[in-house]
């Protein structure tokens, strides 16, 4: 590897880690640098899954005040997104990748438009003091389940997804929800990385990289997410998705 790839690489690491954990899609940055630099789209798709993953392990940690209290609902939200992470892999190891593209920029188009709205939604379902303003419905959890599937084929935009669904059907801080979303983005990144490591082709010194890259681009994420305002968090959410939609378009 020559040395100034492996200076954009990691500088690429530490930029998805940060973006992850304020909202998500880090992998809309260090896909394209790695097809860029001349990695094959499943290598480049399976090395970035396994390399970001610590830096979303390192972005939960840095919500943990805002997840005090949530580990029941953690483990029920978790276990369906490692369910969906193994479904997701699966498909990217046996469809071809057009077949999941076309549907990929409506559904993230679809989350921004849900994370716009989801302060009235979001009154409105509490109002109802719905099971699913609890956060233990089974739409919720189905939903975070079909994300594991779309975050385990192309990892690129999920933490939007995330934030939309929990926002529509959960009565909680949006800071709270970030943290929610990391966690589940961890699973996710973890379970697709490490059936990726054994089954799939990978670059393991680009995996170094963005690992260290991601790692201190979480803690960064996670010092700089916590300090904004729900507004302000919600502005960049909705920035990142329309960012990430168009790129997806016009790739």
């Amino acid at each position: 590897m020559i040395w100034w790839h492996a200076v954009v690489i990691f500088v690429a690491g530490v930029w998805a880690g940060t973006i992850n954990t304020v909202v998500g899609s880090g992998t809309l940055v260090t896909f394209p640098v790695l097809v860029a630099l001349g990695y094959p789209p499943v290598t480049a798709t399976t090395s970035n899954a396994i390399g970001l993953a610590p830096g979303t392990i390192s972005g939960a940690i840095g919500y943990r005040e805002e997840l005090r209290g949530q580990g029941p609902r953690l483990l029920r939200f978790s276990a369906a997104s490692l369910l969906g992470a193994i479904g997701g892999t699966v498909l990217l190891l046996s469809l071809p990748k057009d077949a999941f593209e076309a549907i990929v920029p409506v559904l993230v188009g679809l989350a921004v438009v849900l994370v716009v709205i989801q302060p009235r939604v979001s009154k409105w379902v509490a109002s109802r003091k719905s099971a699913a303003a609890t956060g233990s419905g089974f739409l919720l959890l189905f939903l975070i389940f079909l994300i594991g599937i779309y975050g385990g084929y192309f990892t690129a935009a999920q933490g939007v997804m995330l934030v939309a669904v929990m926002g529509m059907l959960m009565a909680e801080p949006l800071q709270r929800l970030n943290g929610i979303k990391n966690v589940l983005s961890a699973v996710v990144n973890v379970v697709a990385g490490a059936i990726y490591a054994f089954v799939a082709p990978v670059s393991w010194p680009v995996v170094g990289l963005l690992a260290a890259g991601s790692v201190l681009g979480g803690v960064l994420g996670a010092k700089i997410g916590r300090k904004l305002s729900p507004t302000v968090l919600r502005g960049v959410i909705v920035v990142v998705g329309v960012a990430a939609v168009i790129h997806l378009l016009v790739q």
